[in-house]
């Protein structure tokens, strides 16, 4: 994997997460909020502009990785906002004033509206639906206002689904659920999920900070083909040597124990394994199109699923993180 060679030092905010800790290297400065064993880190925080500009200085690049995911629970209605919004435009401005010349951006494609059964791309019209996806819409706002304001070199990358070693979510739950033998065999509902294995996005982070056409730009970043659940499902049972499901589910099953899960939660005050949002990531449809990166960037995802899944799987399977 190509090396970042940008001259002078690089910041990586959320170095110890899941994408950050695959984009850290040798030399890189790693920003932490909390104790760290990391070689070259330096402590700050995202609600804390002084301690920002601390960690900026003497930088040329900034990867910011860190936030708060929106698959993630919380009592604190305002938390996306403060973290993935305002956190965001403290960090860029830090960076801008500190006279760094690059700054990169993880976003999501869940700061567009929802794509419904349509695969698109960065002109969708409509808003984010979730309090996770407006704050990142407003993040990557304040990251092109920046971009002007300082002459900084500035990059949004809207990404769909990712998953690789260290990550969290369904894709990791479908793995483990298959291997044991309760995953439950997905009916074929036509629909599409978009996702991109780790490795391809700390490639192309690498390459949005240093080419110059990306300067200004909004990118999704996504494998070129958006597979069903089912293809997903049968996928991983390939990979792990079991023979294609012969039983299938009907949706209607799987929307109704969803509905259950939900009831349930809501009397037990915690969140149970299935639920209608669980449910709807699995026989639902968010797919988008990753041609405008690869059109201007000549950039293209090279590792497609079955790969990815055997990563993932030589990796002991603790995988995947929803966008």
């Amino acid at each position: 994997m190509k090396e970042l060679r940008a001259n002078g030092t690089v910041l990586i905010a959320g170095a110890t997460g899941f994408i950050g800790s695959h984009l850290l290297q040798p030399g890189n400065r790693a920003l932490v909020r909390n104790a760290s064993s990391l070689p070259d880190k330096v402590s700050g925080d995202l609600l804390d502009p002084a301690s920002l500009r601390v960690a900026c200085t003497g930088c040329e690049t900034v990867f910011h990785c860190a936030g708060y995911a929106h698959a993630f629970t919380s009592s604190d209605p305002n938390i996306h906002w403060r973290i993935n919004f305002e956190g965001t435009r403290n960090l860029v401005e830090a960076a801008g004033q500190a006279g760094v010349r690059r700054f990169v951006f993880l976003s999501s494609v869940k700061a567009m509206a929802e794509p419904g059964n349509e695969c698109v791309d960065e002109n969708w019209c409509g808003e984010p639906v979730t309090s996770y996806g407006r704050a990142k819409r407003a993040a990557e706002q304040a990251v092109l206002e920046a971009g002007t304001k300082y002459g900084m070199h500035v990059v949004n990358l809207r990404l769909a689904m990712v998953y690789g070693t260290g990550g969290r979510g369904n894709l990791e739950r479908m793995v483990r659920g298959i291997r044991a033998g309760w995953f439950p065999p997905l009916p074929e509902t036509g629909n599409m999920r978009s996702l991109v294995h780790v490795n391809d996005v700390v490639e192309v982070m690498r390459l949005a900070a240093e080419h110059p056409a990306a300067n200004g730009r909004t990118y999704i970043v996504a494998e070129p083909q958006a597979y069903s659940g089912r293809e997903i499902c049968d996928t991983i049972r390939s990979v792990l040597g079991k023979g294609p499901a012969t039983l299938r589910i009907p949706a209607f099953v799987f929307r109704a124990a969803g509905r259950i899960g939900d009831g349930v939660s809501a009397l037990l005050h915690r969140q149970l394994p299935i639920s209608s949002e669980v449910v709807d990531r699995l026989l639902s449809s968010a797919g988008y199109s990753p041609a405008l990166i690869e059109r201007e960037l000549c950039w293209r995802a090279k590792v497609r699923l079955a790969e990815g899944i055997k990563k993932m799987l030589a990796d002991g399977g603790r995988d995947a993180k929803i966008a």
